[in-house]
Parts: C-alpha cells; structure tokens; sequence
C-alpha cells in the first residue's frame, strides 16, 4: 500500500514523488522484510520514519533495484556500498552500478572460478550418491 503523506492521491505527493511502505518494496521486489531491515542496517537504505512504519521514497527503490542487481552480479554489499558511493558522489544520485572495466573482468574471473568449484562439488556429489545407490 503506497503511502500518501500529503492527502490526495495515494502513491503520489506533490510533483510525483511516490512513498512505499517495506511490504511494498518487499513484495514488488521479492524480497523479504528482513532483507530490507538488514540493508537499512548496512546503511543502503535510509527511509523516513513515521512512529515505527518505515517510509520509502523513489530513491530508496531505486536503491534497492540497483542493490538486487548488485548481488545478482555477484558483488558483496560492500562492493555496492561503495559503488553507490561513487556514483552519488558523482552526480548526487544512485541510479546505477559504476563499474569499471577491471571490476567487470574480475568478477567474470571470480565468477567463472565459484562456476568451477560448484560443478566440482556437483561431480563429487554426485559419484558419492553413485556409491550409496549401488551399496544399498
């Protein structure tokens, strides 16, 4: 349920700024509200506080896009913490992940490297499964 904090439309105050509860964002993004809370936590997103409800603006949303799209790339929290940093810093909005070339090559290499280890694992699972089958 968006938030109307001025009265008339209620997902909208003034020029179109839009207000989200943290079941909004929770479900819009398939997230749960523990996640949310966590990334407040960690300083990622700041909503306003009203009593004890936690008021999202268009900015922590799209905060939150850029965060999901962070870890589906496989970046720490840390690592987008710091590349939203960099790009509020640059245009006073966090609207993108900024990556470098040399951090897009080396998270290939380290994704391609955890790629590794898990068929690795896979293949060894999967031998042992072979051996219990056939011994019971």
């Amino acid at each position: 349920m968006n938030q109307d904090l001025a009265g008339s439309n209620p997902n909208e105050v003034g020029e179109g700024a839009k207000f989200y509860t943290i079941g909004d964002l929770a479900r819009e993004f398939g997230v749960t509200l523990r996640t949310l809370r966590f990334y407040e936590d960690r300083g990622l997103l700041s909503p306003r506080r009203d009593g004890t409800a936690r008021i999202y603006d268009a900015r922590d949303r799209e905060r939150l896009s850029v965060i999901l799209k962070g870890k589906q790339l496989g970046f720490t929290l840390t690592e987008i913490r710091a590349m939203l940093a960099e790009e509020r810093s640059a245009n006073g909005q966090a609207m993108n992940l900024k990556l470098s070339l040399d951090q897009v090559e080396d998270q290939i290499r380290h994704l391609e490297q955890q790629k590794i280890e898990i068929e690795e694992a896979l293949q060894e699972l999967k031998a042992r499964r072979s051996s219990l089958a056939a011994a019971a």
